[in-house]
């Protein structure tokens, strides 16, 4: 499984990459200004970005130098046929490629099949794990299913993504904003409340005791992790 993130201001170019590159080895990342790109690198496995140039904000350039200084991930430019200068402004800041609007949709395909096969072969970049084991905590991503001591459990969409985005980051803390942002992709005002029902809810599924958890720990103040696995990790 592949992590892709495209980052436009228009929801409609975002959706069309989308149906464009619609594998089932892919998994899609959306951010719509370079700031929240760099956040996306920053808090997940991203395997290729997709970067709009003009964007409000911080466009694409500057958050590919961002980028750049925490990670190698190939960036696939989109651009305007009048944005000759800035095709080569981001070629000379560290963009691996670029497809030109409108776009084709095969041309598309081809340059980001293309940018993925380097990136791995070359060693700078393997699949995202489908399958994450923690103690008796076993998320299988391809299939959407989550197994306590070889037992499925039944979690709504939005637990499941919850639990990901902690089992893919073991040990990290993740504030409750962090959360929203990044599992309800929405600007994370007023969202304290709605994180800690899900949490509360997938604590009573996952945890023996949720008053003594074993994996899903508050970190007051700060917000919520899962604890490392030291014996099992991943798979």
């Amino acid at each position: 499984m592949y992590n892709i993130l495209i980052c436009d201001d228009e929801q409609d170019i975002i959706n069309a990459l989308k149906i464009y590159l619609s594998n089932p080895e892919y998994s899609f990342y959306e951010a719509t200004n370079g700031r929240a790109a760099v956040e996306a690198v920053e808090s997940n496995e991203i395997h290729l970005i997709l970067m709009d140039i003009m964007m409000p904000g911080m466009d694409g350039i500057s958050a590919m130098v961002k980028i750049r200084e925490i990670s190698n991930v190939p960036v696939i430019l989109l651009t305007a046929k009048s944005e000759d200068a800035d095709k080569i402004m981001g070629l000379n800041s560290g963009a691996d490629d670029y497809v030109t609007k409108p776009f084709n949709p095969n041309e598309v395909v081809a340059r980001v099949r293309s940018q993925l096969r380097r990136y791995t072969q070359l060693g700078s970049g393997t699949p995202a794990v489908s399958v994450i084991t923690i103690g008796g905590l076993e998320l299988n991503d391809t299939e959407k299913q989550v197994t306590l001591d070889g037992e499925q459990l039944n979690l709504r969409p939005k637990e499941y993504d919850i639990l990901k985005l902690l089992m893919g980051n073991p040990g990290k803390v993740f504030s409750t904003k962090e959360i929203y942002r990044l599992v309800w992709k929405d600007s994370p005002v007023g969202s304290e409340n709605t994180v800690a029902v899900h949490i509360r809810h997938l604590r009573e599924k996952i945890e023996i005791n949720p008053n003594e958890p074993r994996y899903l720990k508050v970190i007051w103040g700060q917000g919520y992790k899962i604890e490392k696995d030291k014996e099992n990790g991943r798979k």
